[in-house]
């Protein structure tokens, strides 16, 4: 049982709140049953695994989950309440979480479908476009300038353990992305207002999607790189969430790859 906040694995998971310590050792801080069991499933060894008592004796699921952990030889550490509390992002722990590497995926040979996400800071929408672009069949998601950090806490849980199953850049210029745009295919840019729409376009050719924040929009980059598409809307509704029109996108060119047996 750990009981003291000064204990060094208590130390480093709090020290992995901040993206500079995440880049720095290259770990990362999941929090909650759910994306512990997700990393795992996707091949992921945790480095430490720290749980409240009371929550494995109150859920077999989670009892069992770290049982199996602990039969592979991770770390499974018991930890006082104020000493979990103290780790802890959220203001309702479910009880546990982990140290895991960071995923370090290599760029697929052939992307043919890719989603960039351009000055999106709010981290509900860049997890929530994260998982949609796993879901939908992407092979590549660049979280590009000005966007919140992949691993943040936020991000983390709003994916739902889609950050083990696709793999990501996180590209913090442009002249950067600049290198890898010869392997994006068409850039198309969701916006409200455009004369294409997204149903129009042929997604089974090599393209990457492009979603700019809600705050901000895209960059003057991506306006240059990209061609503009929307979704129409009615009932005088001007536009949508930014991962809502995201996701709604995706599926349209997941629809239209799975129609051709190129998806």
């Amino acid at each position: 049982m750990i009981t003291s906040t000064s204990n060094l694995q208590v130390k480093l998971a709090r020290k992995l709140r901040r993206r500079r310590h995440r880049e720095q050792e290259g770990l990362c801080l999941l929090e909650g049953e759910r994306l512990l069991r997700d990393a795992w499933q996707a091949g992921v060894r945790p480095r430490t695994v720290f749980y409240r008592p009371q929550a494995r004796e109150q859920r077999p699921a989670l009892a069992e989950l770290l049982a199996e952990l602990e039969a592979a030889g991770v770390p499974v550490l018991a930890c006082a309440e104020p000493v979990f509390a103290n780790m802890a992002e959220t203001v309702t722990p479910q009880g546990v979480l982990a140290i895991v590497p960071i995923p370090q995926r290599p760029l697929p040979a052939t992307v043919t479908l890719a989603l960039l996400l351009d000055r999106v800071r709010d981290p509900g929408n860049a997890g929530t476009l994260l998982r949609s672009a796993a879901a939908a069949g992407a092979e590549l998601v660049i979280f590009g300038p000005e966007t919140v950090d992949p691993f943040n806490g936020k991000v983390l849980r709003a994916a739902m353990g889609a950050h083990f199953r696709i793999p990501l850049q996180s590209v913090p210029s442009w002249a950067e992305l600049e290198a890898l745009l010869p392997r994006l295919g068409q850039l198309y840019l969701a916006e409200a207002q455009a004369e294409t729409l997204y149903d129009q376009v042929e997604w089974r050719r090599p393209s990457t999607l492009v979603v700019g924040g809600e705050a901000a929009g895209a960059s003057p980059q991506a306006r240059a790189q990209a061609i503009p598409i929307a979704i129409p809307m009615a009932n005088g509704v001007e536009s949508l969430n930014a991962a809502v029109a995201g996701s709604v996108i995706l599926f349209e060119a997941a629809r239209q790859r799975r129609a051709s047996g190129a998806g």
